[in-house]
């Protein structure tokens, strides 16, 4: 006949059972994904205009996300560029999209609606400034350009936006000296070919397809922009510290710059979101822009500049949480 236990072995059988029933629970929680789910429910990015790199790199971005977020729906919207996209996601009429680091302080500066909420979640590629001419172009200079017909970008891209700096840094009044004609990078090419422009303005990742194909069909030049003209841009122009001096390597358009580097200016592109999208949705949006670099980078080139090291650099705007979670569990 069975004895009944005693009262400390009652005691230590209860503490042995609760022991184990932690230690499996933990187990539990090490292996499975409880409170790690997938985010879920559709999202818009704002992209840029047809042909540039923004829409391109959008277009394969959404691949990376559809692999990664497979429950999430990610609709593209093409835009004008910086300027219109932050007013986009700052509305709530998009949640995510790419935007100069330029455009965003004059956004923030200037107090547009929703700014305060406008947060950063990673800082992607450089934009290189471009000023293309045709080779036998008499525009050796950007002061040349007076009386010239410009293209200097869309009302809402951020072309236009260092494209006026640019031409007031210079002396060049963007309104009275020159024409300048409101067209994007997927109809200045073909316009400048036509003689319907006797130059053009860019700002993009090196190199842009539409410029490189304009260059591979037709005899284009870079024109040099100094550093002396950044240095006067950063004195005439508010958030103008955020562009740099920098110089276009001899390979960037081959055929264009005939084995020689071409002097400009550099300014930071931001991927940007709003304090309103959940955490779990920008930590895995963030966690696809940079895991999808060398995939996204073998087709749009810039792409391959996306570095975790300095991803997290998103002045002048403050890190989205999400990303800052991302950020803290990963390493270089």
């Amino acid at each position: 006949m069975l004895q009944p236990l005693s009262r400390v072995s009652r005691r230590r059988a209860l503490q042995t059972s609760a022991t184990a029933l932690a230690v499996v629970g933990l187990l539990l929680w090490w292996l499975l994904p409880f409170g790690s789910t997938s985010p879920e429910g559709s999202i818009t990015f704002s992209t840029g205009s047809q042909s540039g790199v923004y829409q391109r790199y959008g277009v394969l971005l959404k691949d990376a996300l559809a692999k990664d977020l497979p429950d999430v729906d990610i609709d593209l919207r093409l835009s004008e560029g910086s300027q219109e996209n932050l007013a986009r996601v700052a509305s709530g009429e998009a949640d995510f999209t790419i935007a100069t680091a330029d455009a965003v302080a004059k956004y923030k500066r200037e107090s547009k609606a929703g700014a305060e909420r406008l947060r950063g979640c990673a800082r992607l590629y450089d934009d290189y400034v471009q000023l293309v001419v045709p080779r036998s172009s008499p525009v050796l200079k950007i002061e040349d350009l007076r009386g010239k017909k410009v293209g200097v970008g869309q009302v809402g891209s951020g072309v236009r936006l260092v494209a006026e700096r640019l031409l007031t840094a210079a002396g060049v009044d963007p309104k009275r000296d020159i024409t300048a004609v409101p067209a994007g990078i997927d109809t200045m090419p073909s316009q400048l070919e036509r003689g319907k422009l006797d130059a053009f303005f860019w700002s993009g990742g090196l190199p842009t397809s539409t410029v490189q194909k304009l260059s591979e069909r037709y005899q284009i030049r870079l024109v040099p922009l100094e550093s002396e003209l950044v240095e006067k841009l950063h004195v005439t122009s508010d958030g103008a510290n955020y562009y740099r001096s920098a110089v276009m390597p001899p390979d960037a358009y081959l055929q264009a710059q005939s084995g020689a580097t071409v002097p400009t200016m550099a300014v930071a592109n931001l991927l940007v979101t709003t304090d309103r999208i959940d955490p779990a949705m920008v930590e895995g949006f963030t966690r696809t822009v940079i895991r999808s670099r060398d995939r996204i980078g073998n087709t749009v080139h810039p792409a391959q500049l996306v570095d975790l090291r300095t991803a997290v650099y998103t002045d002048p705007l403050p890190l989205h949480e999400g990303a800052r979670r991302y950020y803290s569990s990963s390493k270089p």
